[in-house]
């Protein structure tokens, strides 16, 4: 088990293009066509079962929301952002 990070770790550490929405942090990923999408939605779910944490990722026609919590922990954890990390580099 993961501890949860404080407001202020999670401040700290969240990189620029994500938010936090209340017990998960958020980021939109936009595409320039749907397929692109859907490429990248697979991409980032081989690396949530990698490191066995998995995000909601929501497919829209040209974005994609990917949501990371530690359901778990009930909040935000080091993993949580450490996935985040992850997904921005595979862009």
């Amino acid at each position: 088990m993961a501890d949860l990070l404080s407001d202020d770790e999670i401040d700290a550490q969240l990189g620029s293009d994500w938010e936090r929405d209340g017990d998960e942090i958020v980021r939109v990923y936009e595409f320039d066509d749907y397929l692109d999408g859907v490429a990248f939605a697979a991409s980032v779910g081989e690396v949530a079962e990698e490191e066995f944490h998995h995000p909601e990722i929501t497919i829209r026609y040209q974005e994609v929301e990917v949501r990371l919590t530690s359901h778990e922990e009930g909040g935000i954890t080091d993993k949580d952002l450490r996935l985040a990390d992850l997904f921005d580099d595979e862009l």
